[in-house]
């Protein structure tokens, strides 16, 4: 009888230690909060939204690179590559001291005059601007036919210097290949 009782203990130890081993992986982040099809994010703390018709997930290059493009209607931009893509389960630094992989990402602001369109003006954040790790991006899941993933980043605008920060960043983009 002891014999059966330390073989059940061993089975329910063995049995959990194997359930906890088969949880999903850290690495590639939890995929956020973005809704199918649209990349969301804070900006200085305030809330964007991208449109799903013009957002997408571009993995190019054959397999190598990820490039991502969000915008919105109020003429609002990011832009997220990825150079040495590697798939889901991955974090990728945005880090300006690292030679050979060089990951990039920006954010615009267009400000669109309608009486007077000459007048309009754009600003771009980009990172990273400095050699040291200015944000990353972390890709939780890739299918055949979606991205899907979190991103934060400090960047800098090279015209003013001023400095954003970019928070609870997510998406949920449609994968184009090419």
């Amino acid at each position: 009888m002891r014999s059966l009782k330390q073989f059940m203990a061993l089975v329910m130890v063995s049995t959990s230690l194997m359930f906890n081993s088969c949880s999903t992986s850290d690495d590639g982040g939890d995929g956020g909060s973005a809704a199918q099809g649209v990349l969301v994010a804070k900006v200085d703390g305030k809330s964007y939204k991208s449109w799903e018709i013009s957002s997408s997930a571009t993995v190019a290059n054959n397999g190598n690179n990820l490039i991502i493009i969000a915008t919105n209607s109020d003429g609002n931009a990011f832009s997220i590559s990825i150079f040495g893509y590697e798939g889901a389960g991955k974090t990728y630094e945005i880090d300006g001291s690292t030679l050979g992989v060089f990951n990039t990402v920006s954010y615009t602001q267009t400000d669109v005059n309608l009486s007077n369109p000459a007048a309009s003006t754009t600003k771009i954040w980009s990172a990273p601007y400095e050699e040291a790790v200015a944000g990353t991006v972390s890709i939780s899941k890739e299918t055949d036919t979606h991205v899907k993933g979190t991103f934060s980043f400090t960047a800098k605008n090279s015209d003013d210097d001023s400095v954003i920060t970019v928070t609870e960043g997510s998406f949920n983009l449609n994968k184009q290949t090419s």
